[in-house]
């Protein structure tokens, strides 16, 4: 008997299909599930190798040892005329389609439905690396996080004070433009989380961290702050300063000028200097700030009682007259206050701020957001935010909210790179990604909206409609039943009604019975989807009627794209003063720091 023979006689080659075919199916498995968990791929190298390695083994014992009815028996002990050892052939011939069948199935679920979706997110991903280096590398080496300083008060009490007191530095560094800021999300989003200076610095980019701490008893300050170099954790300078509250300004003005010395290089670099507060007023403006975050209906009222008495000690302070008018315009959009009148109040209070000093860019930006998401005039909110970044061109916010016009003005695509610069300097900013997510929706470009969107719910899980948002970008792109899974996920009771409207009319009815008073908006365009025209024009109609803030982006909310075409559509749009003669007349642009 030939050798070939042999091996077909012992059943070693069906042993060995079935090995490999098994192995491929290992693989297939591994490949898929290990970058769900963050595995890497050497990981996946290691059962490739340790596959490979065991190959010539099974080989050997498929030779020596037959599996049987009776368990395993070694090949000089069987007698190959019994059926049952005869039948054992087949079932290896059994086992080794249903496997290959597994293994082909596995393939095609990770080729056609998995492999796409993780291109996407490597696309979005480099390409909002590269932006990120473009910036770092326009700044060269002259870039900084402000790490929060730690509370170090007696009775540990005194965090709203130290996060203030970093915020604070951080905004001061930010205004001179030759300085690569890293925004306070960011920055304070590594409290706690006890990593290594260079690990932080690696993520956030950067190439030098500031840190201290703060020890504040009564009326005395003992601040202390070093700044250190990011990739090799080396301490470039630090100082201890034992003053009273009243010096804080100039304390902070001290330490920005000893950062900006130590990293400045050869370039002449002027450091502005804030101006002196009351004491009393600069820490309730800081206790305000840090209620405020809490972002509950009772925070806000407590913060803006906070800020109201900053303002009773002091008048003429900008900063806490726009965090009131910043307050006021939240309140509005998400439903704890009367649109009218929380819009109202925030233009007041940026007024205010205005009257006081007439480059604040700050309240310029403000007053841009009501104008575009309340007073409907895209000119008036364009005026505003050209003012606002000739003040301060490098705030991404700024940036990313002129981002977000430019959208509402019809330029989809020119849109999205302010919006991707604000990400870009805000790397681990949920909302960032959130609102990139939503601009690429815009754009139409869907498989890059998701995986934004799905960075936004890694950074925060359970962001407040970014499910929706994700259900939404599957659903124009035709995929209805992953659509509806997101809309279910969604942990917001409200956009979980408004998503599945698009797709079930029982949900639709349960939105209208329950946010019909609020939501005419949203109803609009879930009418508008499902190709209902005249429930979406009698409900736009309603969202005029309470000033719904939605219509701000009626213009590029893409889930009208089937009633544009109807004759009621440009004339709805002239009453709102967005027709598209109009927007197409406005001339905005935004110029990207480089």
């Amino acid at each position: 008997m030939s050798l070939f023979q042999e091996l077909k006689h012992r059943n070693v080659l069906r042993a060995g299909a079935t090995y490999v075919v098994f192995s491929w199916l290992v693989v297939q498995v591994v490949e898929t599930v290990f970058p769900a968990f963050g595995i890497g791929d050497a990981a996946v190298r290691i059962v490739v190798i340790t596959l490979g390695i065991l190959f010539v083994p099974a080989l050997v014992l498929a030779w020596v040892f037959e599996i049987t009815p009776d368990g395993l028996k070694r090949e000089t002990d069987l007698d190959r005329t019994q059926p049952a050892i005869q039948a054992i052939g087949r079932k290896m011939d059994k086992s080794i389609v249903v496997i290959l069948s597994l293994a082909l199935s596995l393939f095609a679920l990770d080729k056609f439905l998995l492999d796409p979706a993780r291109d996407a997110e490597m696309i979005e991903s480099a390409r909002l690396e590269g932006r990120t280096a473009a910036i770092a590398e326009s700044f060269g080496d002259r870039s900084i996080a402000v790490l929060p300083f730690a509370d170090m008060s007696r009775d540990g009490d005194q965090e709203y004070f130290s996060d203030g007191i970093s915020e604070e530095l951080l905004n001061l560094l930010a205004r001179i433009p030759e300085l690569r800021v890293i925004s306070r999300s960011s920055a304070f989003s590594f409290r706690d989380q006890n990593l290594r200076i260079p690990e932080i610095a690696g993520r956030l980019e950067v190439a030098y961290i500031l840190e201290g701490s703060v020890r504040k008893s009564g009326d005395l300050l003992r601040i202390t702050a070093q700044l250190i170099e990011g990739p090799t954790d080396t301490h470039l300078w630090s100082e201890t300063y034992d003053r009273p509250l009243e010096n804080i300004f100039l304390v902070q003005d001290e330490i920005a000028t000893a950062v900006v010395e130590q990293i400045k290089g050869t370039l002449q670099i002027s450091v502005p200097s804030q101006t002196v507060r009351d004491p009393d007023a600069y820490n309730l403006l800081l206790q305000g700030r840090h209620v405020r975050d809490q972002g509950t209906r009772e925070s806000y009222d407590s913060a803006i009682e906070l800020f109201r008495g900053a303002l009773e000690l002091d008048p003429g302070y900008t900063e806490a007259w726009d965090a009131l008018a910043n307050i006021y315009q939240n309140q509005a959009v998400i439903g704890l206050r009367p649109a009218d009148e929380g819009f109202k109040l925030a233009r007041e209070a940026s007024l205010a701020a205005l009257a006081i000093d007439p480059d604040y860019a700050p309240a310029h930006a403000t007053l841009g957001w009501g104008a575009m998401y309340h007073e409907g005039d895209p000119a008036l909110a364009v005026g505003h935010y050209q003012r606002a970044m000739e003040l301060d061109p490098t705030n991404p916010f700024i940036l990313g909210a002129a981002g977000i016009l430019l959208q509402n003005l019809g330029h989809f695509e020119r849109g999205l790179e302010p919006i991707e610069y604000m990400v870009a300097r805000d790397p681990v900013y949920s909302s960032g990604h959130y609102i990139l997510g939503l601009a690429y929706i815009d754009a139409g470009r869907f498989d890059e909206a998701v995986s934004s969107l799905r960075r936004a719910l890694t950074l925060s899980p359970g962001f407040t409609s970014a499910q929706y948002a994700i259900g939404v970008a599957q659903l124009l792109d035709g995929e209805p039943n992953l659509a509806r899974s997101a809309f279910e996920a969604e942990s917001n009771e409200a956009w979980q009604m408004v998503g599945l409207s698009l797709i079930d009319d029982s949900a639709l009815s349960r939105l209208i019975a329950e946010y019909g008073d609020s939501w005419a908006y949203n109803i609009a365009y879930v009418f508008a989807y499902r190709g209902e025209e005249d429930a979406a024009f009698e409900w736009l109609e309603r969202a005029v009627g309470i000033k719904d803030p939605g219509l701000g982006e009626i213009t590029s909310e893409s889930l009208f794209a089937n009633i544009t075409e109807d004759p009621r559509w440009v004339p709805f749009l002239e009453t709102l003063g967005k027709s598209p003669d109009l927007l197409s007349s406005i001339d905005f642009r935004v110029t990207i720091p480089r």
